[in-house]
């Protein structure tokens, strides 16, 4: 179907064959007159003749450019308007809620195209959206007014991230149907659900009708990511939707902060399904660095979730008072405690210093006095510096007390027994300020010895957990940015119930959750909005309307609190994730419309397609062709042959030849294909980035970089060659083995990546055998740690870490006494995937994150590239001495 904006131009059709006549008119014959010089010029032939009439195809030609020119003025539009047919007003009425996110370009064309007709027609038009504005303002009908007018307001729609109040809406609407009694015909653009109320969708629908057209998204489901759960190592995500008839499948992509994919994994959906599962398996220093998960192919809030701390897998080291028996069942030190702290954290053995020399949350004691020296000098730092030391008294505790304790202790109190008048005591109710308040307290748990606590000032303050007669259970103490806690109890069941029963699991999982920065979230009553998600899932300010909500407790999606990030200032602040799929049902679609009701799927309403620019482009054309025709009539213009001959070199691309010494004329880095094209991608851009960073960082300037194949390439252009080593890699061939064995002879540098190291050899397991395999016919020199002296750390920039995507692994050299070639190593060979931290992008924009140490440590890592290509280039140069004293004697004057 095709209509025209501005109908009243096809008049000047008609005017066709006037035209037609004029291009066909000849100039009159010149009138003769006699002039006798004229006569001498009579006999001589005539060199160029004018035609008597214009060639027929050139005057169709122009016709043709006339009638294109006339239909594309008049603005044809092909498909125009939906299907809200109707006369009087056009009420467009949105959901513009969350679900309406993913598709809401086409939702606005939609309505963009039905406001076009209704201008067309000369109907006013209304415009009514039921998801509340910014600061919880009720929805409201605006207009009627002239379509023209209505347009920029439709423009600067955008989705909400809370869910439409159609109540709301539908009490907008009976207001404005009072008093603009007109008559009008509505075009309902519907996300196709139900949401928290049901029966207003189809009071809203029924009070649209008769004149009503409805477009939903049905063939599109509607999906609601939900916060994932912790299983042990794992993260296990939700997806529910919208029914529909088809399978499908949806990926979900973990993101660091920055932006940049950490991991990636996928949903299976039948047909029909309404949920699906995902597991996330990473490495817990990885897993501690995703900041929100996303689905893959859609735009919206719903398919978005952060993830503050209650998501993260903290790091736990136990110490328990002797290694003997620690692990016994039932009556060792660490028993009950790794069986409470296993499915919510990464639990770690050994001695202090080999705990702290990784990063970890929280130390827990059981019954162990801390020795006077590094021991204690050790653990004070790590409490200063803001760890958690949690600590179980017992009876070496309370034998030989240490100042790592939030209270002195008095004694051990015995409760019951046949030495005891007491009885053994039960737990009182955790007090508020407590973070184990709202725990409820099981009524078997009984205590029957205990270390008391010596009575203070400020013993009231610190005291977490009481038994019911008063006595503290449970202590806390500040010591700088971090906390110790003291269970005035054991960590077996030999002096309480506690270790046995379900209680005991809350509170150590409320305790690891006051670690790693969130310190002081017990003490915060209010949280204020810091950053929300828009409409379509993207990080923005908050709202003005955006209110602060409870720190503890269910939120309700709305206008005043909408999704994102609430809590503290600073980067020390606590942070709350706030998600939509916390709170809100599973989508369901509402019910049927009432019966007269025109329905469509969004997807089957065409978009309108303006076809006059099409046209005027064509008419000029038409008219450039024309003007071309005209001159080679005239002999201005190359013989016909000539010109087409031109025209098809122009038009034919230039091929480039490809010449093998091409390389020679520049500076390129090389790298070995390994037969992975995601490895070599990743390879190739992380030389990209590295040869970036060279060329601005330093004087050298090299080209993009080349992948090669030992053996069959050249490879004696490259001064460096990178060899990421795959897991499965197979030996070297004799061709390959041979081609390297001289390109290092002659002075090349080859850096052996396995990617491994820090990792855990969690993204590349076996890649170490694989080594051993690639390397096995290489003359690989006797290797050796690369020590402080040595010059791949100064040859450009001063380096006392060489890391790259991971850190804390070891690279290796050739020890200096085997060394040939100017004492420069032939070979580097580290774990830590040095091409991953340099990956770039197109437009310049890092792919993968460095772990642990982010933005800090890929600018090590730049470094390492910038020194290992100035050791490449230049040997070894900045270990030589020889000039030294010229130079101090330079500096001197």
């Amino acid at each position: 179907m095709i209509s025209f904006a501005a109908p009243w131009l096809l008049l000047a059709l008609p005017a066709l064959p006037l035209l037609w006549w004029l291009l066909r008119v000849t100039p009159p014959q010149p009138r003769r007159m006699d002039f006798p010089a004229a006569m001498l010029l009579r006999d001589l032939p005539l060199a160029e003749e004018t035609p008597a009439r214009t060639p027929w195809w050139v005057l169709l030609m122009r016709i043709a450019a006339a009638a294109l020119l006339i239909l594309g003025l008049a603005r044809p539009v092909l498909g125009p308007g939906g299907d809200a047919a109707g006369a009087g007003t056009l009420l467009l009425v949105l959901d513009d809620g969350w679900a309406s996110g993913p598709d809401w370009p086409l939702r606005i064309a939609i309505a963009q195209a039905e406001l076009d007709r209704a201008g067309r027609e000369g109907r006013p038009a209304a415009l009514l959206t039921t998801a509340p504005g910014e600061g919880a303002a009720a929805p409201r009908v605006i207009g009627p007014m002239p379509a023209g007018d209505l347009a920029p307001r439709l423009a600067a729609l955008r989705p909400r991230a809370w869910p439409p109040e159609r109540a709301a809406a539908l009490a907008a609407l009976e207001a404005w149907s009072r008093s603009e009694p007109a008559r009008f015909s509505a075009l309902y653009l519907s996300d196709g659900l139900a949401h928290h109320d049901g029966a207003a969708a189809a009071a809203l629908m029924a009070r649209l009708g008769p004149a009503l057209t409805l477009a939903r998204a049905e063939e599109r489901p509607v999906r609601l990511l939900a916060p994932p759960r912790t299983e042990g190592d794992r993260l296990i995500a939700t997806l529910r939707q919208s029914p529909v008839p088809v399978a499908g499948e949806a990926n979900l992509i973990a993101r660091a902060q920055d932006g940049r994919a950490l991991a990636r994994t996928s949903f299976a959906l039948g047909a029909g399904a309404t949920e699906a599962q995902a597991v996330l398996e990473l490495p817990t220093e990885i897993r501690n660095r995703v900041h929100r998960l996303d689905l893959a192919e859609e735009n919206g809030a719903g398919a978005v979730v952060l993830l503050d701390e209650r998501f993260r897998r903290r790091p736990v080291g136990l110490l328990p008072g002797a290694e003997d028996g620690a692990d016994a069942p039932l009556i060792g030190d660490l028993f009950y405690l790794e069986r409470a702290l296993t499915p919510f954290a990464e639990l770690r053995r050994g001695d202090v210093e080999r705990l702290l020399a990784r990063p970890i949350s929280v130390l827990i004691l059981a019954d162990r006095p801390v020795a006077e020296g590094p021991e204690l000098a050790a653990l004070t730092r790590f409490v200063q510096q803001g760890g958690l030391l949690i600590r179980f008294a017992g009876a070496r505790l309370a034998e030989r007390p240490d100042p790592l304790l939030p209270v002195q202790l008095r004694a051990e109190r015995q409760l019951g027994g046949s030495l005891s008048w007491e009885q053994p005591q039960r737990l009182a109710p955790f007090p508020e300020g407590s973070p184990f308040a709202g725990l409820a307290v099981p009524a078997e748990v009984t205590i029957e010895r205990q270390v008391l606590a010596e009575p203070s000032p400020r013993l009231a303050e610190r005291v977490w957990a009481r038994l019911a007669d008063g006595t503290p259970l449970v202590t806390a103490e500040t010591r700088g940015a971090g906390r110790i806690v003291l269970f005035h109890v054991t960590a077996t069941a030999e002096w309480s119930d506690l270790p046995l029963s379900g209680l005991f699991v809350q509170m150590l999982r409320r305790l690891v959750a006051l670690s790693g920065g969130v310190a002081g979230t017990e003490g915060e009553s209010m949280l204020a909005p810091l950053e929300a998600l828009d409409g379509f899932g993207r990080a923005v300010p908050p709202p003005p309307g955006a209110q602060p909500l409870p720190a503890a407790g269910e939120v309700v999606i709305s206008a005043r609190h909408p999704p994102g990030w609430y809590g503290t200032a600073g980067g020390e602040g606590f942070r709350r994730a706030v998600n939509l799929g916390e709170t809100l049902p599973a989508p369901a679609l509402h019910a049927p419309p009432p019966a007269g009701t025109t329905l469509r799927t969004i997807a089957s309403i065409p978009p309108e397609r303006d076809l006059g620019p099409w046209l005027l482009a064509a008419a000029l054309l038409i008219l450039a062709a024309d003007l071309l025709v005209s001159l080679r009539l005239r002999g201005l213009l190359l013989p016909a042959r000539a010109a087409a001959i031109a025209l098809l070199l122009c038009a034919t691309p230039a091929m480039a030849q490809e010449n093998p010494g091409q390389s020679a004329l520049v500076t390129r880095l090389g790298y070995v294909l390994t037969g992975d094209a995601a490895l070599d991608e990743t390879t190739r851009q992380g030389l990209v980035g590295l040869s970036d960073f060279v060329n601005r960082r330093t004087a050298a300037t090299l080209a993009d970089p080349v992948g090669v194949t030992p053996g069959r390439d050249d490879l004696s252009f490259y001064p460096l060659l990178y060899f990421a080593i795959r897991p499965d890699a197979p030996a070297l061939d004799a061709a390959a083995t041979a081609a390297l064995n001289g390109f290092m002879r002659n002075g090349g540098i080859i850096l052996f990546d396995t990617r491994d190291e820090g990792s855990g050899e969690g993204f590349a397991p076996g890649a170490r055998a694989a080594l051993r395999r690639v390397t096995q016919g290489l003359a690989i020199p006797p290797l050796m740690p690369v020590p402080e002296e040595h010059v791949l750390r100064r040859a450009f920039y001063l380096l006392a870490e060489l890391p790259g995507r991971f850190a804390g692994g070891t690279v290796w050299v050739s020890r200096e006494q085997d060394r040939a070639n100017d004492s420069v190593s032939p070979v580097v060979i580290g774990g830590h995937d040095w091409a991953g931290a340099w990956a770039v992008d197109a437009r310049g924009q890092n792919l993968h994150a460095a772990v642990p140490g982010g933005a800090r440590q890929r600018i090590l890592a730049y470094r390492f590239g910038a020194n290992l290509v100035m050791y490449a280039l230049t040997g070894n140069y900045k270990g030589d001495q020889v000039h030294v004293p010229a130079i101090l004697e330079r500096l001197g004057n």
